[in-house]
């Protein structure tokens, strides 16, 4: 029977790599795609409420993006609100033409 000895350089690199890696971070993702396999497969309401931990989890472990996504909100609104009032404006001319042609085409005019 022969000694097999492990180096310890690598028993300590597996466990420095298990330590650093970010197990919140992974736990969140799985349970994002869990999630997401679950909603496929038709089983909606697990899948919605382990989507949502994951979710829930994901926020945590992200909380400064979501500070900095946050305080962004306001300028997306804005935006928003320019982007559908020239939409309005859009189709209100897109009425005043469609209008205009009727009114051409029927001879129902000035």
């Amino acid at each position: 029977m022969g000694i097999v000895s492990i180096p310890k350089r690598r028993v300590q690199q597996v466990k420095d790599a298990v330590e650093s890696s970010d197990a919140a971070k992974v736990a969140a993702g799985g349970a994002l795609i869990a999630g997401g396999i679950l909603l496929l497969t038709g089983q909606r309401r697990a899948g919605i409420a382990v989507s949502a931990a994951g979710a829930a989890l994901m926020l945590l472990t992200e909380q400064e993006t979501v500070r900095t996504w946050w305080e962004q909100i306001p300028d997306y609104v804005s935006h928003l609100e320019n982007m559908v009032g020239r939409m309005k404006n859009s189709m209100e001319e897109i009425t005043v033409t469609r209008d205009n042609l009727k009114q051409v085409l029927t001879g129902t005019g000035r």
